[in-house]
């Protein structure tokens, strides 16, 4: 099965529920349509972020289909959250 393939078996979530789910204020983010949105700096809790460990996606030079650091960290938290890691 090919990415694509498998990306078109998934349906998508709306950005405010998962916003909800992590206690984000949906009034403080910037939607970007539907599904997407930019959060503020100001929701990053610093003292909270002292006590994480902290992975680093840098420089990754992106696929012939032009998938990098975005997708490549996405990715990443998809997968530590199926195996139940918490993230922030």
């Amino acid at each position: 099965m090919t990415d694509l393939e498998v990306a078109k078996t998934i349906t998508l979530k709306p950005i405010i529920k998962i916003a909800e789910r992590f206690g984000v204020d949906t009034q403080k983010i910037e939607m970007y349509g539907k599904y997407k949105a930019k959060l503020p700096l100001e929701c990053i809790n610093r003292s909270k972020a002292q006590q994480s460990n902290l992975v680093l996606v840098s420089a990754i030079s992106p696929t012939p289909a032009g998938e990098g650091k975005t997708t490549m960290s996405i990715g990443l938290s998809e997968g530590l959250n199926r195996l139940q890691k918490k993230l922030l």
